[in-house]
């Protein structure tokens, strides 16, 4: 009688209270569960975007110096608690590795420690968390010239990230890069110039890579949802033939593209000698765009049975009005679940959420981003 009232109890507590065993278990089994599913449960998310992958120009053995170089709080479990505590079910959290590393590309293990307590606290939280390397001072430009020493750069880190997190339950994804796959040496997409099929291949073969270090890492790694990089994570080149998902025997992958279109709305704050800032949005061609764009990325994927995350998406807030900013942003979100997409919001300090009071800034902002999922 006792096991039952008990049992009856924790199911109250998760229905009264959205708390998530799985996730709170951070070293709890893997769940049989489909990618595909993952990305549903994860529900709309948000970027911890210019934390961890700041990149200042300084040296310092303080991980926290880094953390907030470019003008972030020092980031604590209440902060994190926050974003849960609005609605999002994963937190995507860039890093630049590359900041306390010795020469051999060994991690730091403080700065490891740091990045671990941020990844527990989200996972406590009963979010999902997305952790990947962010740019990290872009040495993925020498891809093409120095592919073997870039490599095992990049085999260094997934091995010493892998190993430090294999023992974490499924609420952890592992993302392959940011948006660095793509080299114009290799081939210009505007003028077509170079040699599509090599940089195409070259981001193939990165991300096969990184597939094989996660899956040969031992623990819960030979389980793990992963998120592959997109092509420049463009809808379209990522959409190109020559773009190909890595082979995986566990089929638990999905693909990470970014929304930023058009881009002089949602980027320029100034005029730029390739356009002019756009402070208005959502006649019938801009609807009309976004749909296709989805429309192409769905077919692409999701109708083939590949889950899709829209790593990152958002607009340039100083010029623009309260009102558009919610209807670029709702309908984003709206185009991207309605098709089964996971839609992940790109934010920095004080933009949309308030690393101080650790509520979003704009309350109508949120209550659109979460219709959107209570109605899908």
């Amino acid at each position: 009688m006792k096991r039952i009232s008990a049992l009856i109890l924790v199911c109250i507590l998760i229905m009264t209270t959205g708390c998530n065993l799985f996730g709170s278990n951070i070293k709890s089994k893997m769940r049989d569960i489909t990618t595909m599913e993952v990305t549903r449960e994860m529900g709309v998310g948000i970027n911890l975007g210019n934390t961890f992958e700041a990149v200042a120009g300084i040296s310092s053995d303080n991980p926290n110096d880094y953390e907030v170089s470019w003008g972030s709080p020092i980031i604590t479990k209440e902060l994190i608690k926050g974003y849960a505590d609005e609605g999002f079910g994963v937190l995507r959290i860039p890093v630049a590795w590359s900041n306390m590393m010795e020469e051999d590309y060994t991690i730091s293990p403080a700065y490891m420690k740091r990045v671990k307590e941020v990844v527990e606290w989200t996972l406590q939280s009963g979010m999902y968390a997305i952790l990947n390397i962010h740019w990290d001072g872009g040495w993925w430009k020498d891809f093409p010239d120095k592919p073997d020493e870039c490599m095992y750069r990049y085999e260094r880190f997934w091995t010493q990230i892998s190993d430090e997190f294999k023992d974490y339950n499924d609420y952890l994804m592992f993302e392959s890069l940011n948006e660095e796959l793509g080299w114009d040496e290799l081939w210009n997409r505007y003028s077509d110039e170079g040699d599509k099929a090599a940089s195409f291949d070259l981001a193939n073969e990165i991300n096969q890579k990184f597939v094989d270090i996660v899956r040969a890492s031992g623990g819960k790694n030979a389980e793990r949802h992963l998120l592959i990089a997109g092509y420049n994570t463009d809808f379209h080149l990522t959409s190109d033939e020559m773009f190909k998902m890595p082979n995986d025997e566990m089929n638990r992958c999905a693909v990470s593209v970014h929304y930023y279109t058009p881009a002089t709305f949602c980027i320029l704050e100034k005029d730029a000698s390739w356009g002019k800032p756009r402070t208005e949005w959502g006649n019938e061609a801009d609807f009309k765009e976004l749909n296709d764009n989805f429309d192409l990325v769905k077919e692409r994927f999701i109708d083939n049975g590949i889950p899709v995350i829209i790593g990152e998406y958002g607009v340039t807030t100083s010029n623009k009005t309260d009102e558009v900013i919610r209807l670029y942003m709702a309908s984003v979100t709206e185009a991207a679940y309605s098709r089964q997409m996971c839609p992940v919001v790109w934010d920095v300090t004080d933009v949309f959420y308030d690393r101080t009071t650790f509520k979003m800034k704009d309350q109508e902002l949120l209550r659109q981003l979460m219709a959107v999922k209570e109605e899908g």
